[in-house]
């Protein structure tokens, strides 16, 4: 859709211009291809949405060129008005009538002209807005669609600020800038005909300071795009900025830092000022000096204009018709500074978009992906090696000594219980999240039913996984709707069964509104086992083949983490099922027990084979036992 590369060059040379800018003819020639080579990649890039609107932009342009033609009716009919009065001589009465004949053929023609007029603006400008619309729902599917590391390499701020400040640009150059782009022309080439028709000596004396006119525009052009993209650049450091305080403003209350993030904000919004100060100057300079060019024009008309009146060549009425022909090509020529800044600002808004959507999604769902209608859920780690992404790709091959899981071969049998236990930073997590493919292995592969996960139809597989990530989250809903967000036909009875078995039964009587109380911002209304149990109802609520619980209860007591695992015996029954905890408590039951340490399996048995092995398991499991024994005390 947006294509990267062309957006790459484009970008590149518009930051070359504004650097090498030079007064030689050579440098001018080279600069004007660099433009017209932008142009068409910003054409480029938005066509697939021009041609969606096309009948729209045929019929407002054909209204604007009606509306022009318009426009260009009345001067003529205005020299007539004044010549006649000229020439009136003794038959004031007879002139008087054709004046007021005039005047109403004026009037008609412009109740028809604002009429045509508000067609054209109304379709070509509502056309910016749909358009609007359509990228922006095509930049949040593409964002749904791009893997995890995509959201650990960017900003969370900075993506919304594209999401709405950037599109909002690209709005205003489908918008108004192409009805300013199609007027300009329009009516500079019909003014110019008209000019030359009536005299060519006075059209190229009013014409003679705008060359000068359009090499200060060519010169400003690339000026504008670089202080724009710094700009929106700045733009969106802030709004990365304040997403991020909000989220954390507990902890910046905690440690009394308000006076220095305010600071810090102060520092970023006077950055983002200095830089739409820029923009500010150069359309400052820009706009005057237009006027005084065509100031000059008018001037030059009115005095060489004047004086072919007074020798007879020139009607006043000629005159008069000429310096409104001069009026009109003012303000489209006017404008053009203004269409400049606007198309620079989409330009730039386009480049940064275009970062987004050229961003290729490195975990796709195969053409021919596998769809069985049942999934008996054997799992099974095949050498697997796994690194986190170091900003470029999804996935890396782990080298011998490196990543986060190193030659990781385990079965877990259809329908069985593995629990999984190890240190912080071991691999547990890593191995949970492989097997819905939020991350692709490196080297190795996983295959769940004998199939490659990466074979598998992506909506197929995730869809029959419940995943309790290890950090809960929740949406700015109600807790039924949080619910319900897995499974959308929840039933009554449903509903208070899977508030019963993530044990948030007891909780409900505390919260003022019950299942329909909003639980804010990423549950913030809720403690963190709450959450927990919260995220665990949802999950369960799929009815998943295979349900993974990444240290999900790690959050809640031991007495509420026994009440849970207990009614889950019930939902486990059948299912794969992989409980990922640091406490020993979690996974003493499950039927085999991986014990995790430097990205491999250092152990692997049941409790109680573990137990006698005397090893890392036996080690963790004394510890937490003794730890319990002192707090019962």
């Amino acid at each position: 859709m947006l294509n990267a590369d062309l957006g790459d060059i484009a970008g590149a040379t518009a930051r070359k211009q504004y650097a090498k800018r030079g007064s030689n003819h050579r440098s001018f020639r080279r600069l004007t291809r660099a433009d017209i080579t932008s142009l068409l990649t910003t054409v480029r890039r938005l066509w697939p949405y021009i041609l969606r609107y096309k009948w729209r932009y045929v019929i407002g342009s054909t209204c604007l060129f009606a509306t022009a033609s318009l426009v260009m009716v009345i001067p003529y009919l205005t020299r007539q008005a004044i010549d006649a009065i000229s020439t009136a001589g003794a038959e004031p009465q007879q002139a008087l009538s054709k004046v007021g004949a005039l005047a109403g053929g004026m009037i008609a023609i412009a109740i028809i002209q604002a009429l045509i007029r508000t067609v054209s603006r109304t379709l070509i400008l509502n056309t910016g807005r749909d358009i609007e619309f359509d990228i922006r729902n095509d930049l949040f599917h593409h964002l749904e669609t791009l893997p995890q590391s995509f959201y650990q390499r960017q900003r969370t701020g900075d993506l919304m600020s594209r999401l709405v400040n950037d599109i909002g640009a690209v709005r205003l150059t489908l918008g108004p800038g192409i009805l300013t782009f199609i007027n300009t022309p329009l009516y500079c080439v019909y003014a110019f005909s008209l000019m030359l028709v009536m005299d060519v000596e006075l059209t190229l004396i009013a014409m003679t300071p705008f060359p000068i006119l359009l090499w200060v525009v060519q010169h400003y052009s690339a000026a504008m795009m670089e202080a724009t993209m710094r700009t929106q650049e700045r733009l969106a450091e802030i709004s990365a900025y304040v997403q991020e305080n909000i989220a954390g403003m507990h902890v910046i209350k905690a440690y009394v830092r308000e006076d220095a993030r305010t600071a810090e904000f102060i520092e970023l919004n006077e950055q983002f000022k200095d830089r739409s100060m820029d923009v500010a100057k150069l359309r400052g300079r820009v706009f005057p000096f237009i006027r005084i060019v065509s100031s000059l024009g008018i001037l030059a008309v009115l005095y060489y204009g004047g004086s072919k009146v007074v020798a007879g060549a020139l009607t006043l009425g000629e005159l008069v018709a000429f310096i409104a022909y001069l009026h009109i090509l003012a303000w489209p020529i006017m404008a053009l500074g203004w269409m400049i800044s606007i198309y620079q600002r989409g330009k730039a808004a386009l480049h940064r978009l275009g970062e987004i959507f050229d961003t290729v999604p490195e975990i796709n769902s195969p053409a021919d992906g596998h769809h069985p209608d049942v999934m008996q859920g054997e799992i099974v780690f095949d050498n697997v090696n796994f690194a986190y992404p170091n900003g470029k790709a999804a996935s890396v091959k782990a080298a011998d000594g490196e990543g986060v899981l190193r030659d990781l071969s385990l079965r877990v049998p259809a329908g069985s219980r593995l629990g999984v236990i190890g240190r912080t930073g071991s691999g547990k997590s890593s191995m949970a999240m492989l097997i819905p493919r939020l991350f692709d292995v490196g080297n190795g592969r996983i295959t769940i039913d004998g199939i490659d996960v990466r074979d598998w139809n992506l909506n197929s597989l995730r869809s029959r996984i419940g995943f309790v990530p290890q950090d809960p989250f929740l949406f700015s809903s109600t807790i039924e709707q949080n619910i319900e967000f897995a499974k959308n036909d929840v039933t009554a009875d449903e509903l208070k069964r899977l508030i019963e078995l993530s044990a948030l039964d007891a909780d409900l009587g505390e919260l003022p509104h019950g299942v329909e109380t909003e639980v804010g911002e990423r549950g913030v209304t809720l403690s963190g086992g709450q959450k927990q149990r919260l995220t665990l109802a949802r999950a369960i609520a799929r009815d998943p083949r295979i349900l993974i619980l990444d240290d999900s209860l790690s959050s809640v007591d031991a007495a509420t983490e026994r009440r849970i695992l207990e009614g889950l015996e019930e939902v486990m029954e059948g299912r794969t099922a992989i409980v990922i905890s640091h406490r020993v408590s979690a996974v003493r039951n499950a039927d085999q027990i991986a014990v995790v340490d430097e990205g491999r399996i250092q152990e692997l048995g049941t409790h109680d084979e573990l137990v006698g092995r005397g090893g890392l398991y036996a080690a963790l499991y004394q510890s937490q036992r003794l730890t319990e024994e002192i707090e019962a005390m």
